[in-house]
């Protein structure tokens, strides 16, 4: 008989998995409810440590005042795909001569094939002073449940002054995200009368607006319509909050300047967990090394990672897990099934770019930075249309569809 139901287990209940999943995540999840629909029965399991799992692309909304945070939260045994064994632990290390895997309870579990999924480690210590400042005297950041609401406790607060929007010089989940809020900000300022007594920076530790020149174009627009002061190649490396003073280093010349403010929004730097970076999997970067195409490791046949922890040269967004998850899946039934790889991954990811309430730029593109659009028009121009899809539908789409392994 087929088994239609989840399993929670407390560490040391079982020993070894035929599939092990590391991360309870988007991709993790997406992933092994795709293998439990091609293969009925087989084992796998799931190191999660948390209770919540959370539909973050929703949180930019949320700090603009759209929705309650609580509607992008779901309980943790909820979307354990039926069959599928969760391990409510977090990993330590991973040993791959051993196939082994050691977690927090010092447990060591085993595994015939492991997919990396842990998701990023989001570094707000590596900002001095930003921890003690976090969730007050105008600081705040979309990038956390606990701080989200903050965002729109401040901006909806505004009464003018200098409003400061952060993008740090590491690769991050979601890469449009800092920009989006300070588009919405910006709206709220103009709607509250506050805007003419309102100085705007978007001070970004990236070369640019953003990588892909056609989307760009349209974004550089709207920063010059909004009057935003934007400045680039400058990365956040302290915060005082008391004093109402961030200080930003240029990564060119070295040069420091500190700007007084009077809302900060944070996006703090980001890399792979600890136990990725450290650890055997890693490549000179600290991502988990796999190939571009097929997802397999560059160096452990049975090992597989996909989602914001991996090498994969491309934007970190839900939208790109959703095509490296059939991808990867093909790839690893052929490996259980004793076959080759022949599915590929070609870079595709998305980034809905929020340009203001009731627009969005719908951006799509590959490994190259090239296009690669879904629908039939000119998705560089800002649409109420996308907005609303971004709104409305993606969120169902996550919860019943990507999660259910039926997209």
């Amino acid at each position: 008989m087929t088994d239609t139901s989840s399993e929670t287990k407390q560490p040391g209940a079982a020993a070894r998995h035929k599939v092990l999943i590391i991360g309870g995540g988007n991709a993790g999840i997406s992933v092994a409810a795709q293998l439990r629909r091609k293969l009925k029965g087989l084992d796998v399991a799931i190191i999660e440590p948390s209770e919540k799992h959370y539909y973050q692309p929703l949180w930019t909304l949320v700090g603009g005042g759209v929705f309650r945070k609580q509607v992008t939260e779901r309980p943790e045994a909820s979307v354990i795909p039926k069959g599928v064994t969760w391990l409510q632990d977090s990993v330590t290390e991973i040993r791959p001569e051993e196939n082994a895997v050691i977690t927090a309870s010092g447990e060591s579990i085993g595994y015939d094939y492991l997919v990396v999924a842990p998701g990023i480690q989001v570094n707000w210590g590596q900002i001095e002073g930003l921890e003690d400042a976090l969730g007050k005297n105008g600081v705040c950041s979309n990038y956390s449940y606990d701080l989200v609401d903050k965002t729109w406790e401040f901006i909806d607060g505004f009464k003018g002054g200098t409003a400061l929007f952060t993008q740090p010089a590491t690769p991050i989940k979601c890469g449009g995200a800092p920009q989006k809020i300070a588009y919405l900000a910006d709206d709220t300022f103009r709607k509250h009368g506050v805007r003419a007594e309102t100085k705007l920076l978007f001070m970004s530790g990236q070369p640019s607006i953003f990588a892909v020149e056609k989307y760009a174009n349209t974004l550089r627009k709207v920063i010059e319509r909004r009057e935003i002061d934007a400045r680039f190649r400058e990365s956040l490396v302290k915060v005082d909050g008391e004093a109402r003073e961030a200080t930003f280093q240029n990564l060119d010349s070295g040069e420091r300047t500190v700007i007084h403010y009077d809302l900060l929004h944070v996006v703090p730097p980001m890399s792979a967990p600890d136990f990725i970076r450290n650890g055997p999997l890693a490549n000179a970067d600290g991502w988990v090394d796999v190939d571009r195409e097929t997802l397999r490791h560059t160096r452990y046949a049975n090992i597989y990672a996909l989602g914001d922890a991996s090498s994969l040269p491309t934007s970190k967004t839900g939208a790109a897990v959703r095509k490296q998850a059939p991808v990867l899946v093909k790839n690893l039934v052929a490996a259980i099934l004793g076959g080759s790889a022949h599915a590929k991954y070609d870079g595709y990811t998305a980034c809905p770019l929020v340009t203001g309430y009731g627009r969005l730029v719908m951006a799509e593109f590959d490994y190259n930075n090239q296009p690669k659009e879904t629908f039939p028009f000119d998705q560089s121009k800002e649409r109420w249309s996308m907005y609303q899809f971004k709104a409305r539908i993606l969120p169902r789409m996550y919860w019943w569809g990507i999660l259910k392994g039926r997209m």
